[in-house]
């Protein structure tokens, strides 16, 4: 897993493999975290390593509450990708496993009753 953030103002969004499945890690950033003035919610996803936090803008920026994060080793958004690169990262993971798959099934149809029948089926 990678670092990801996304931020509207007033949501943060970070996944971090620091916080995958470390319940010591949460417990000590929710703490952290719910102690700064212009947070409202602190909400982790144990399983995919996922912080949601809802604060006020006029009173904290998302970019003071990266710096914690950074400094306590949970987040580095030098690797981090945003929505944008995450959403094509992803598609570009799935039009390969369509189009390999499409590839097979023509494959099959074309070589089927063939000696290379069998190819196709591992294709």
């Amino acid at each position: 897993m990678s670092y990801y953030m996304h931020n509207v103002p007033g949501r943060l969004r970070i996944k971090s493999p620091v916080i995958k499945n470390n319940k010591n890690v949460a417990d000590e950033l929710k703490k952290t975290l719910s102690m700064l003035h212009g947070i409202a919610t602190v909400d982790i996803n144990l399983t995919t390593g996922s912080l949601l936090v809802n604060y006020n803008s006029m009173s904290v920026k998302h970019t003071d509450i990266v710096d914690i994060l950074q400094r306590k080793g949970y987040f580095d958004a030098s690797k981090a990708v945003n929505n944008d690169e995450y959403l094509h990262k992803a598609a570009s993971k799935a039009g390969a496993v369509i189009g390999k798959s499409i590839f097979g099934a023509f494959a099959g149809m074309a070589l089927e009753g063939t000696p290379l029948a069998f190819l196709a089926i591992l294709i």
